[in-house]
Order: structure tokens, then sequence, then C-alpha cells
């Protein structure tokens, strides 16, 4: 009788997590994963520390305490750059190219999906016709499409989103919704975050509550 291989580790596994600021604690301990096939929904009130964490996952900030792995190892930013997409309140793209040069330009950074050009992605989140505008002329909810765009074209498995509905119409939310749905069935995972329940995507989510820290 041969032993059954080892149960695979979670894409992304935090333990012991925290974080203060200006000695003043912001979240943690705190433990989470977050597998492929599924959605981690990080739910609290403003100021509870929601995206100082997904920074912190992100490797954008670094924690008091606590590791992070991805796929049982320590994440490196090497580890990260190569499973990790993050989208925050800010769409990080270049006012002064166009949506398709945006995407090219982030493509050529982070590389792209099988199959996936810029214009498909465009035309994914609803933005075909808007090739030749400036990323600085486009509104709120189209910006925020616009880095959705970026993120679906980004081979990355593991989404992070930090208030992905923000700014965004009930056909904006049902878009976010599509897009986490497809990440999701071809093998991807998603950790979003949100100060209340009014949207939550259509598909396998676990739910933890960020509270302040006392």
């Amino acid at each position: 009788m041969t032993d059954s291989a080892p149960p695979r580790p979670p894409l992304l596994h935090a333990t012991g997590l925290r974080f203060t600021r200006d000695d003043e604690p912001v979240f943690g301990p705190l433990d989470l994963a977050v597998d492929t096939g599924e959605a981690l929904l990080v739910q609290g009130e403003n100021g509870a520390g929601k995206t100082t964490l997904l920074r912190v996952l992100a490797g954008l900030l670094r924690a008091d305490a606590g590791e992070v792995r991805i796929d049982g190892r320590i994440a490196t930013p090497a580890e990260r750059a190569g499973v990790i997409g993050y989208l925050g309140h800010l769409p990080g793209l270049k006012g002064d190219l166009t949506t398709l040069e945006n995407l090219d330009y982030l493509g050529g950074l982070q590389g792209r999906r099988a199959t996936q050009s810029s214009n498909r992605a465009l035309e994914a989140v609803g933005l075909a016709g808007y090739e030749d505008a400036l990323a600085r002329q486009l509104s709120a909810g189209q910006r925020k499409r616009l880095a959705l765009a970026r993120l679906w074209l980004s081979p990355v498995p593991l989404w992070l989103l930090d208030e992905p509905y923000a700014n965004l119409d009930l056909e904006g939310i049902e878009l976010v919704n599509r897009l986490i749905q497809t990440h999701l069935r071809q093998g991807g995972a998603a950790l979003l975050t949100t100060h209340g329940a009014y949207a939550a995507p259509p598909v396998r989510t676990r739910l933890i509550e960020l509270r302040r820290a006392a």
C-alpha cells in the first residue's frame, strides 16, 4: 500500500499576521487562507484595517508579526509578483495614455493571459469603443473598469480586490461578479474587501469579519 499524497497547501496562507501604526494596533493577530476556486470576503467597518491587510498581503506594507505563504512557500517579492494581482482604491493608470496604451504597457510589464488581448479585455469590461480615450478623461467608474481590464489580462491566479464595487452602478457590480466567477472557474482565487454586505460575488465564498483593534 502506498501512502497518499499530502494535501496541497492553500494558495495563500497567513498566520499570526499583525500590523501596527504609530504604536497603535490596526489588526491582528490574524489567520486566514484562500485556495484556488474560492473567494474570501473580508468585511468590516471603515478603519478596521481592510485596506492595510490587503496591502500587507500584496507586499506593499510590512507586517509587524506573522508570515504569509504562497503555495506553502514564504511569500518573497518574486513569489508575490508571479501569483498576486492587486486592485486598490487608486486604479494605477497613466492618465496621459489611452485605455489601449495602458493595457499594452502593463501587459508588457506583467504578462498576460494566453488567448487574451487588450482589445478583448476592453470589450469584456464594457469599454469597447474607448480604445483611443485618455485614461484621465474617463469617469471614476470607467477608470475602475479599465483597472479591472488590466487585472483580467494578467495571468496571476490570486486577485486582491479592495472595495471592487465602489464607484460602480448595478451593471458594473454585475461585471465584477462575472469576472470573479470566470476567474474562479479557471482555477483562480479572489480575496476582496467590503464595508457592507450590499454586494458579494455569487460564488463559493467564505467570510471573515475584521474589527477595529482594541
